[in-house]
């Protein structure tokens, strides 16, 4: 089958094998030009398919040789529909890790479901051994408890947001008006995107005795700047991530050391459905490219793993979060950003905001747009 991009608002329906197999080459090069170091052995990532999730894998497998499990809920080809990305990238990642004689597992399940983590519980204990690092890394539209399906939302809470947004389509600079989120469905919000789930893994593999002394556990959030805070921050996502901080810190007092890395705005498909967000990461990326303090996934997670979360410790700010957003937070990027953010208009948003880079960024998380690959050439999707 030719495969080609179909894009619809946020997502692209298709994904394509070859394409996915490169992006995460390029992720493994990239991470092996830097030395092996000795720390993590067993690691377990709860939400690996792209992103940050994939990128913690490939950091820390062929950064530190350790051995990995990844969880994931994709969808598989069929005769006539390509995979979602996910299940293409963790089967390169398999094929390249395997390639340098490292473990790796991936289960394709539903992370909130009980059988989800018994079956991991069984995988830790038979194959792997304690596990001496937990990632989890969960985006969700939706979970199931019981008879019940929660679904999370991206609204305001307590007053409606009304700002300049970059229309995805067609490029253009609009308004976008974000609705107040009602209180059931903040609720709802916090129960998918919380730390509830977190908190049950952690517990569970604590039970079954399959965490090391020395274990810790990580998820990820963003804080960004006071623009993006009626979406996000103090949105019903942000609700959600104040849950995730809270779940950290409960964790922690219970003698499980948990921590919450707070990332830098990056083109991921949970930040691409954001209003708002975009644009302002758009803005950020030609400004922090000027300035060369640009990451993307793969940069900023061997980034923490080798110097904010290593085997020297971990490097926190005075609330005991991990800073991996302190260069996009610097006082003369944001000055910069904000200075744009006022006058930019249609006309001149390829001028100051780099709406090619962030373009580049979608395709290559669905294996197009990437150097080497012949686009136009049959490939097997199954």
């Amino acid at each position: 089958m030719i495969v080609k991009p179909k894009v619809r608002d946020f997502i692209c329906t298709t994904a394509h094998p070859s394409g996915c197999f490169e992006n995460v080459k390029k992720q493994v090069d990239y991470t092996k030009k830097s030395k092996k170091i000795s720390g993590y052995k067993n690691v377990l990532i709860i939400g690996s398919s792209t992103g940050y999730g994939l990128a913690s894998r490939i950091a820390l497998a062929f950064g530190y040789g350790a051995s990995t499990l990844g969880v994931m809920f994709e969808k598989p080809p069929t005769d006539r529909r390509t995979a979602t990305p996910g299940w293409y990238n963790n089967r390169a990642f398999e094929k390249l890790a395997k390639e340098e004689g490292l473990f790796a597992k991936t289960l394709n399940v539903d992370a909130f479901s009980k059988e989800a983590k018994e079956t991991v519980r069984d995988i830790v204990a038979s194959d792997m051994g304690k596990l001496d690092l937990v990632v989890y890394s969960l985006a969700a539209p939706r979970r199931t408890v019981g008879e019940t399906t929660y679904n999370s939302v991206l609204k305001t809470v307590g007053n409606e947001f009304t700002s300049k947004n970059l229309n995805l389509r067609t490029n253009e600079i609009n308004q976008a008006t974000i609705p107040v989120a009602t209180g059931a469905e903040v609720v709802d919000t916090i129960k998918v995107m919380g730390g509830e789930d977190w908190y049950d893994w952690m517990k569970m593999l604590k039970k079954a005795d399959l965490l090391a002394d020395n274990c810790i556990s990580m998820a990820y959030s963003y804080v960004g700047p006071e623009l993006t805070f009626p979406i996000y921050y103090n949105g019903t996502i942000g609700m959600a991530k104040k849950h995730l901080a809270e779940t950290a810190d409960k964790l922690t007092e219970e003698g499980i050391p948990s921590y919450i890395s707070i990332n830098k705005a990056l083109v991921t498909q949970a930040s691409a459905a954001i209003p708002v967000v975009p644009l302002y990461t758009a803005i950020l990326y030609k400004v922090m490219k000027e300035k060369g303090l640009h990451e993307d996934c793969i940069m900023q997670m061997n980034r923490l793993f080798r110097q904010k979360a290593g085997v020297h410790g971990v490097e926190t700010d005075e609330d005991g979060r991990i800073r991996l957003d302190d260069w996009e937070m610097r006082k003369d990027v944001q000055e910069e950003v904000m200075k744009i953010w006022k006058n930019i208009e249609t006309e001149t948003v390829k001028k100051y905001a780099d709406v090619e880079g962030f373009w580049h960024d979608f395709y290559n998380m669905f294996g197009f747009d990437i150097d080497g690959v012949d686009y136009d050439k049959d490939v097997d999707i199954l």
